[in-house]
């Protein structure tokens, strides 16, 4: 029989799990650790650590103490991620319209190469209609359309201005080869345990004929089962010992309930995906969409940004969770208080899976040219095929003035060693292609060596400041609402604060909104731990640049202080 102890370890772990993730997939972009939040704990990030003791961002201390006029009422945020629902009640209102557009004309009336695009538009809409749900990963990408020019050359062989290219050719295809092998044993083992399981059920009920052990009873069994293995398989032998195994994970698993086989199967679905779809390099995802993902070009995709279409499966509340944080409206005594009296410009971009670099750059351009002052951009990625289009739109958004937000991501990895996209930095990884770039990190409501998420990304250059990212109480699809964590909701703390200054200094450049939002930030002169290890201690201030956490209130005063030196 094979080590039975080292078998039930690794399917204890797998048991244990509840959800599939790529660790390259923001999308995650948020952290998986959703809970409902009870009232006491929902706006902690709004409050003041002067005040409250709590390291919160000062919004309500702000709004408590303004006496201002807003001057401009009509800022919009453009939030780039997936689908949103509009009828959620605490965004009803809450969206940008065009009102230069005829609803549902089937015309493009105000010629902005759009047709119909009342409240944003789905760059991953189909021509059904619907909209894509899976996307490849961006090194597989890589992999199906550089490999022609690539594939068994050497460095020698290959021209100076192809050689960028080529080195991330070779890392595309070795973390492909690797997360291929990976997800393939995996999801070839669990299809195995998946057909063992009613079985292994059934041999549990000769212990248990009527299935109602407590976690107690189970635990005594495992423990009987570690003390006699032979006596015990003596007892009820079915002569498989990769049966034997799955029985004690069940027993040892204090997860052991009636859903474990549901857990499996969703989690057998959540693989399939990953396999067939993600890491399959002959899967196209711009077939049902109808463009051409290798040229730049208006139109393609729908209006249909709701994931509330009828037939179809509503997996996809990041940009409803995203869009809460910012606009939720704030006078209608339900749900939640949105940071700002803001109107969101959904742009759908983001599967399951890596964005491409043309739904990046052309929903920056199109929230450019709609109107919109802020882009808010919870996101990212490892590899990009087609950077410089994004850093081309990057730099539009700069020349027309507006402000890039984005979620440094949820890797416990230094951005100073390690690059992810999108950013603001070139080729060699040096910052400034543009001034408008900001990137969030996430901290939490601890005070001390907690305060930053363990799983924020982190950077003495490459991110900018910390905003609350961990329990965060907002909006989610099917007009609920729910707690989540994640560098995702980091960003729109900063979107929703930029629109707050702009609605009332208008005559502020992005890049000194930008910079005033980091040199007004709350300091904490204390140690805490290094995302991603147990127990390093670094000085707070070593890991982003300005070395703070966003403070709306600081940043107020300090707005109305560089606005008046310009007047």
């Amino acid at each position: 029989m094979k080590s039975f102890f080292t078998v039930i370890l690794f399917i204890f772990f797998f048991l244990s799990c509840t959800t599939v993730k790529e660790s390259n997939n923001l999308k995650a972009k948020s952290i998986s650790k959703i809970e409902f939040s009870t009232s006491e704990s929902q706006n902690w990030y709004q409050k003041d650590y002067l005040e409250d003791n709590i390291p919160g961002i000062s919004l309500e201390k702000w709004y408590r103490l303004n006496k201002k006029k807003q001057k401009d009422k009509n800022i919009i945020v453009a939030v780039i991620d997936t689908q949103i629902d509009i009828d959620h009640e605490d965004l009803k209102g809450q969206l940008w319209t065009n009102t230069k557009e005829i609803p549902n004309n089937g015309i493009d009336d105000d010629k902005n190469g759009y047709v119909d695009d009342i409240n944003g538009w789905s760059f991953t809409g189909t021509k059904s209609g619907s909209y894509v749900v899976w996307n490849r990963y961006e090194y597989v990408r890589i992999v199906q359309d550089w490999g022609e020019l690539f594939k068994d050359k050497t460095e020698s062989q290959i021209d100076a201005k192809d050689l960028w290219r080529f080195k991330e050719y070779q890392r595309a295809l070795k973390t492909f080869e690797e997360k291929n092998k990976y997800y393939r044993r995996w999801f070839k083992s669990l299809n195995y345990k998946v057909r063992l399981y009613p079985k292994a059920k059934d041999t549990l009920k000769y212990f248990f004929p009527n299935e109602n052990y407590t976690y107690k009873q189970l635990d005594s069994l495992y423990r009987k089962y570690k003390t006699n293995e032979k006596e015990f398989w003596q007892r009820r032998d079915d002569g498989d010992d990769d049966l034997g195994a799955l029985i004690g994970s069940m027993i040892a698993n204090r997860d052991m309930h009636q859903n474990t086989f549901e857990k499996l199967k969703d989690q057998q679905t959540q693989l399939d995906s990953i396999v067939n779809k993600n890491l399959n390099i002959d899967y196209n995802e711009r077939l049902p969409i109808g463009d051409n993902p290798n040229i730049l070009e208006k139109g393609y995709g729908n209006n249909k940004i709701s994931n509330t279409i009828k037939g179809v499966r509503t997996i996809q509340d990041h940009n409803t969770m995203v869009s809460g944080i910012i606009a939720a409206n704030r006078k209608n005594n339900i749900g939640i208080k949105g940071i700002a009296d803001v109107k969101i410009m959904p742009l759908n971009i983001s599967p399951s899976g890596d964005e491409h670099d043309k739904d990046i750059a052309m929903a920056v351009r199109y929230a450019v040219d709609n109107g919109a002052k802020i882009i808010n951009m919870s996101f990212g990625k490892e590899f990009s095929m087609h950077k410089d289009w994004v850093t081309d739109a990057f730099k539009y958004a700069e020349e027309h003035n507006v402000l890039l937000v984005h979620s440094a991501g949820n890797d416990s990895e230094d951005l100073d060693k390690s690059m992810h996209y999108p950013n603001d930095q070139n080729y060699e990884g040096i910052r400034g292609v543009c001034n408008n770039f900001i990137n969030v990190g996430s901290t939490s409501k601890n005070l001390g060596e907690k305060l930053v998420s363990d799983y924020s990304n982190y950077g003495k250059e490459n991110v900018d400041l910390f905003a609350p990212g961990e329990d965060i109480y907002t909006t989610g699809a099917g007009n609920i609402y729910k707690t989540d964590s994640g560098t995702s909701f980091s960003a729109p703390m900063v979107s929703g604060t930029a629109a707050i200054i702009w609605s009332y200094y208008p005559n502020l450049t992005a890049k000194e909104v930008k910079q005033i939002i980091m040199d007004s930030g709350t300091a904490y002169n204390f140690e805490v731990i290094l995302p991603g290890t147990e127990d390093k201690k670094v000085p707070f201030s070593e890991l982003s640049k300005s070395g703070k956490v966003l403070n709306v209130y600081n940043a107020m005063q300090l707005a109305e202080k560089v606005s008046k030196k310009k007047k």
